[in-house]
């Protein structure tokens, strides 16, 4: 399509009310609370306008579209591609800036229109995001309060704060823009999404993961869901004291266990923080060791030096050249890894993972969708039944006893809030089956007045059959953190 095509499409202006898509961005369903940015503040004038704030770019977004501000819009955006499109330097958002406000104020001057300065603003803000950003949700990506970006249709867009999704005031214009960012999305990790392939798992440059959803598959159009990356590295006393995710006694003991070179396997359902967990848990490993993860999506950020990141492929156009996740698990055993950490097992991969931790490769970590410790392992067995070598369940059940010594569970409770819900240690086979016990605990008790669950982190007064391994290691474990605790006052509940 062409540029005067693009141009005339983008200068329909979307229907104010209700479409067949669903509510307008600014109706609230049922049970939703609107989320309204803050109001942009006035700055002072000056010579070269600054960047505007977070506040103010948030407002600018949620703000109404009229005709003529769409209008603006379009033009300015195509005559900026038209004088400048080979001057356009991404890393140089300021010098861009400049250029589309030079184009602004001459459109004003040709059509004697008449705008506030937060308008201008807005409209500079908005013309820059397109060209350079993911369009309206820059502000979204911004807010370091919202977590998750949940856009249902390019007029619906949900967006997680602390724990709870909250219906967003910010929409796309049209669906075409909509369609436009998802396309910058996935051309960045060379990958695309069409009618062929309707579904793309993606990721930002900041390690944000992202999934596509398209026509004919999506009924209401195209959907789009941004997990964000945090852009703090947050360590153990990060979820220790900050988010009492765990208690100082579980975390001492998993550093224990990642030093002594225990193969641990986090488990946990969707968004319950296993991949934060995970990168937690890859801290306590020596800098001097070599490690090499295998993902389907880059999401893990290890502190080591010694890190080999490898990712997985989907196929091209003609169907060829996928390198799945297995492929990878396989490949990286020919490359002298110390440890081996696959993001997540969700296929054939499970087995080839098992054999490398039954082969040298101690110490190796990987999450696994499950609810319980025991489901863990059912999971576990299903996942190495899909690598096709029809082993029998005993020979399948032997080699998970004996390849993974740690189980930790990772929850997302009511109100959103996460926890590790149980630390289990496998213990060997008893007819037939894989046994474990579980040290550590988390006993809801509650539910607090703003609707979140409460309660306290235990010991199970069960010690370790590895506390030797442990010793051995020079990990000198104390005894006293397995042990039972009584419940707290409720003041002291989290």
């Amino acid at each position: 399509m062409g540029l005067l095509d693009r141009v005339k499409q983008n200068q329909t202006v979307p229907p104010a009310g209700p479409t067949g898509n669903g509510p307008a961005g600014t109706a609230t369903l049922p049970g939703a609370t609107p989320y309204t940015p803050q109001a942009p503040v006035a700055q002072p004038a000056a010579p070269t306008p600054a960047a505007p704030s977070l506040s103010q770019r948030a407002g600018a977004v949620g703000a109404e579209l009229t005709p003529a501000f769409t209008a603006a819009k379009v033009q300015i955006h195509s005559k900026l591609i038209e004088k400048f499109a080979d001057e356009i330097d991404s890393s140089n958002k300021a010098g861009v800036r400049e250029k589309i406000l030079e184009l602004a104020e001459e459109y004003f001057r040709s059509t004697a229109m008449t705008m506030t300065k937060n308008d201008k603003e807005r409209l500079v803000d908005s013309v820059l995001d397109d060209v350079l950003g993911l369009g309206p949700l820059e502000a979204l990506l911004a807010d370091p309060s919202i977590t998750e970006i949940m856009a249902n249709h390019p007029k619906q867009i949900y967006v997680e704060k602390s724990g709870e999704p909250i219906l967003s005031s910010v929409t796309f214009e049209s669906e075409r823009q909509m369609r436009q960012v998802i396309d910058r999305i996935v051309s960045l990790v060379g990958r695309r999404v069409d009618e062929s392939t309707p579904i793309c798992d993606a990721r930002l440059k900041d390690g944000s993961r992202v999934n596509v959803v398209i026509p004919p598959i999506a009924l209401k159009g195209p959907a789009l869901t941004i997990r964000k990356f945090a852009k703090e590295k947050w360590g153990p006393a990060d979820i220790v004291n900050r988010f009492k995710s765990s208690s100082p006694e579980i975390m001492t003991f998993l550093r224990s266990c990642v030093r002594a070179r225990l193969n641990i396997l986090v488990s946990g359902g969707t968004g319950s923080g296993k991949t934060t967990l995970l990168n937690i848990l890859s801290s306590f490993i020596p800098e001097n060791e070599r490690l090499i993860t295998c993902e389907d999506a880059a999401e893990l950020q290890l502190q080591q030096p010694h890190w080999i990141q490898l990712e997985s492929r989907p196929p091209n156009v003609e169907g060829k050249g996928a390198v799945p996740i297995r492929e990878l698990v396989k490949s990286c055993l020919r490359m002298r890894p110390d440890r081996i950490i696959v993001g997540e097992c969700r296929g054939g991969e499970a087995l080839d993972m098992l054999q490398a931790m039954n082969t040298g490769h101690d110490g190796s970590m990987s999450t696994l969708h499950a609810n319980n410790p025991k489901e863990a392992l059912v999971r576990l067995e299903t996942l190495v039944l899909q690598a096709g070598q029809d082993l029998p369940s005993r020979a399948i059940r032997e080699t998970i006893g004996s390849a993974i010594h740690l189980i930790v569970q990772q929850s997302r409770l009511r109100g959103g809030i996460r926890r590790i819900v149980s630390v289990a240690e496998i213990t060997g086979i008893k007819d037939g089956d894989v046994q474990f016990q579980e040290l550590f605990t988390f006993k809801q008790v509650g539910v607090s007045a703003e609707g979140k669950a409460v309660g306290y982190h235990t010991g199970a007064g069960i010690l370790p059959m590895r506390m030797e391994h442990l010793r051995a290691e020079g990990e000198d474990v104390p005894e006293q953190i397995f042990a039972p605790a009584k419940q707290p006052s409720p003041d002291k509940l989290y």
